[in-house]
């Protein structure tokens, strides 16, 4: 694992991890650190699996003929898959350091989102309620947070050319019959890898700067 600085945030490409282990991992970091700990980003990919929010409801999962795993999470949000093909980005923040409340943050996630999919010449938006990031009727952007101590980890999935089919047996974030798409739907031809490197510009470009006296108004 090696971790790449830039400025006062510590980046790692992870590559495909299995949920539990990244699970696990981000909890041992938020746990230990102090104010003198950077932040983190970790990108990432996951091998199948369907992760369950904190308050999620298991009838959600509708079928599963593909013998997919589920796994109970301490995010929030309801049920949702993650599978190779799919971006994800795990967001180990000091929300105070940076001077940002919940809903200031889960915004500036959206914008990142939205500002890759621009890149691509892609129009995305926001539903109200409904966090997370659509183009036309289906979603392509979700995201789950926990914040403990003012210090959040989980983070962002964007679908780039993640096989669609599991989500189809499940209601989305809850959500039943919402249809989810992908980067590759629209003539995406780029992999993980450099969608994680444009999302990742945008995101150090909108995240605020570093504060190392966050106690002063």
């Amino acid at each position: 694992m090696i971790c790449s600085g830039i400025n006062d945030l510590c980046i790692k490409r992870l590559g495909l991890t299995a949920h539990g282990t990244a699970l696990e991992a981000m909890r041992a970091f938020t746990a230990t650190r102090d104010a003198n700990t950077a932040d983190e980003i970790w990108l990432l990919e996951h091998p199948p699996v369907f992760t369950l929010g904190q308050a999620g409801d298991p009838a959600h999962l509708l079928r599963n003929p593909g013998g997919i795993p589920l796994a109970r999470t301490d995010r929030g949000g309801q049920i949702t898959y993650h599978g190779p093909g799919q971006l994800v980005v795990y967001l180990l923040i000091d929300l105070s350091r940076r001077r940002l409340k919940v809903r200031e943050f889960v915004r500036l996630l959206e914008d990142t989102m939205l500002a890759t999919l621009t890149d691509y010449g892609i129009e995305g938006e926001r539903r109200h309620g409904a966090p997370g990031v659509y183009v036309g009727g289906g979603k392509i952007g979700a995201l789950g947070l926990r914040v403990r101590n003012a210090c959040c980890y989980h983070g962002l999935s964007l679908n780039v050319d993640v096989d669609l089919a599991p989500f189809s047996w499940i209601n989305p974030c809850g959500y039943p019959n919402l249809e989810t798409v992908r980067l590759a739907d629209f003539g995406v031809a780029d992999k993980v890898e450099a969608v994680g490197e444009r999302l990742l510009g945008h995101l150090l470009r909108f995240l605020p700067p570093y504060d190392k006296n966050p106690e002063t108004p």
